[in-house]
């Protein structure tokens, strides 16, 4: 049994046939000379990072949206609030 180091770059383009290109992993091991065991795990390796980040960006976007919301909807309070105290002082 071999231990072989494969280059980033190797693995990168071995998973985007994989995931791009639509090819199966068995036919892509045979291929380029690399155990299923070890392509299903660089593509299990990389969908995850690729997933979390967009999902931390959408979280992360969603997030600023809210508390910018929240600070608008603070401030039409505090308003209403002074209004309401303002003609309760002074009705006409």
């Amino acid at each position: 049994m071999r231990n072989r180091r494969y280059s980033p770059e190797f693995k990168e383009e071995a998973v985007r046939q994989v995931t791009e290109r639509g090819y199966s992993v068995g036919e892509v091991s045979k291929r380029i000379g690399v155990s299923t065991h070890s392509l299903y795990k660089w593509v299990r390796e990389a969908k995850p990072v690729s997933e979390e980040a967009s999902e931390l960006a959408k979280t992360r976007l969603e997030n600023q949206n809210l508390r910018a919301e929240n600070r608008r909807l603070q401030e039409e309070r505090n308003i209403l609030k002074k209004a309401a105290a303002y003609f309760a002082k002074n009705p006409e």
